[in-house]
C-alpha cells in the first residue's frame, strides 16, 4: 500500500512460530535465535521498556527526523518481542481487571522464523502477530480476538513509524486480500479467493537486505511527494491502475497472463520513479522482462541498495526453484546468486498449534 493507494496482498507461507511455554516465578525469558539473542526480564521491565518506546514514537510522529527515528528503533536486539509484550500486557491486565482474562505470571518465549528480516516479507508483521497471539492464547482468549491486529499496528508503528497496517492485516487473516484506507482513518479489508491459476506463475526472490529500515524508504518517498507532487502524484496514480488492473485478472476465473505482466511492469517502473529500486535490482527486472515475464519490488525497497530486498517474479512459465535457488531452465542463470522462496501465495494466516 502507498500513500493511501490500495494494494493487493497476499499472505506466504513462510512461517513464524512462537512458543511460549507457562514457568513458576516471575521471570520472563526471551529466546530469539534469529537474531542469537537470549535474555531473561520481567512485566516490569517490559512494560516500562514498552511505555518508553511508545513516547518516543509519539516525539517522532510530531516532527519525524532521521535521528527520531533512529531513536524509536534503538539497539535492543529484542525491541520488537518488548513492545509486543508491554502493549499486550496493557491489553490484557485490562481484560483482566474486567474478569476476561488472565495475566500470564511467568513465562518461556521462543521464535523461531523461515521470514527474512528486515528485506519486504513482513517479518516485523509475523513477529507482532506471533507474539500477540501466543499472549492472548495464554491468557485464555481466542486467536480471533478482535484486538490482536489493532495492537499488532501499534507495535507496527515502533519499528516502522507509520507503517499501512497491511502487512499485520495479512498474518493474521492469511488468504488473497484486497486492502484499503478508510477516509476517517484505519484498514478495510476484503478477502480475495485464492485460487487463481496465474498465483502459481509467481516465485519470490530475495535480492539482499536493503541498508536502510523499511520507516526510513518510506518517509523518503513522503518527502519526495511533498517536494515534486506533480512528479511523484502521478506515479502513485499509475501503480493505484497497474494494481486494479492485476486484481481485474487474479479475481478471473482464467486470468489473462499478458495483462498481468503489464500490470506488474507498470508498477515496477513507477517504483523505479519513486527512487526505490536500487541499480542492481532494477537490471533483474530488465532481464525477467527479456524473457517475457514481470518483476517488482515487494515491500518498501531501497534508496541506496545493492539489495532491495524481496523481489516478486511472474512468467507464464517460470524456473523450478530447487534446493533454494533456480533450477537449470535456460536463460535463468542471472536469478542464480539470489535465494528463491519456494512459497505459496495467499497462505493461512495466525493458528494455533499444541505441542503433544
Amino acid at each position: 500500500m502507498v500513500y493511501g493507494r490500495p494494494a493487493l496482498v497476499a499472505a506466504l507461507d513462510l512461517r513464524l512460530t512462537a512458543t511460549l511455554e507457562l514457568r513458576e516465578g516471575g521471570r520472563l525469558e526471551l529466546n530469539l535465535p534469529a537474531v542469537d539473542h537470549r535474555v531473561e526480564t520481567t512485566w516490569e521491565e517490559v512494560r516500562a521498556y514498552a511505555l518508553a518506546v511508545r513516547e518516543r514514537w509519539r516525539r517522532y510522529t510530531g516532527a519525524p527526523t532521521p535521528q527520531g527515528f533512529r531513536e524509536l528503533r534503538g539497539d535492543d536486539p529484542a525491541h520488537l518481542v518488548k513492545v509486543a509484550l508491554g502493549e499486550g500486557f496493557a491489553a490484557l491486565e485490562r481484560r483482566a481487571r474486567a474478569g476476561g482474562a488472565a495475566v500470564p505470571a511467568a513465562f518461556h518465549l521462543r521464535i523461531d522464523s523461515a521470514i527474512p528480516v528486515g528485506s519486504g516479507f513482513g517479518s516485523s508483521a509475523a513477529t507482532a502477530i506471533g507474539v500477540l497471539g501466543a499472549l492472548f492464547a495464554a491468557g485464555g482468549l481466542p486467536l480471533d480476538d478482535p484486538e490482536i491486529e489493532g495492537l499488532a499496528l501499534e507495535v507496527e508503528r515502533r519499528q516502522h513509524g507509520s507503517p499501512s497496517g497491511v502487512d499485520g492485516a495479512a498474518a493474521l487473516h492469511g488468504g488473497l486480500l484486497w486492502a484499503r484506507k478508510l477516509p476517517q482513518g484505519g484498514l478495510a479489508t476484503e478477502r480475495l479467493p485464492a485460487t487463481s491459476p496465474l498465483l502459481a506463475h509467481f516465485r519470490v526472490y530475495h535480492t539482499g537486505t536493503p541498508p536502510e529500515a523499511t520507516g526510513a524508504v518510506v518517509a523518503a518517498v513522503r518527502r519526495a511527494l511533498d517536494d515534486e507532487p506533480d512528479r511523484v502524484g502521478p506515479l502513485l496514480d499509475r501503480i493505484e491502475a497497474a494494481t486494479l488492473s492485476l486484481r481485474t485478472e487474479v479475481e478471473a476465473e482464467a486470468g489473462d497472463a499478458s495483462r498481468a505482466i503489464a500490470a506488474l511492469r507498470q508498477c515496477e517502473r513507477c517504483l523505479e520513479g519513486l527512487g526505490v529500486v536500487p541499480a542492481p535490482v532494477r537490471d533483474l527486472a530488465r532481464r525477467v522482462e527479456e524473457m517475457g515475464g514481470a518483476a517488482k519490488v515487494s515491500g518498501a525497497g531501497s534508496l541506496a541498495g545493492p539489495g532491495g530486498g524481496s523481489l516478486l517474479v511472474f512468467h507464464p512459465d517460470p524456473p523450478t526453484p530447487s534446493n533454494n535457488s533456480p533450477g537449470l531452465s535456460t536463460g535463468w542463470s542471472f536469478l542464480a546468486p539470489h535465494p528463491c522462496y519456494a512459497v505459496r501465495l495467499g497462505a493461512q494466516g495466525l493458528r494455533r498449534e499444541t505441542g503433544p
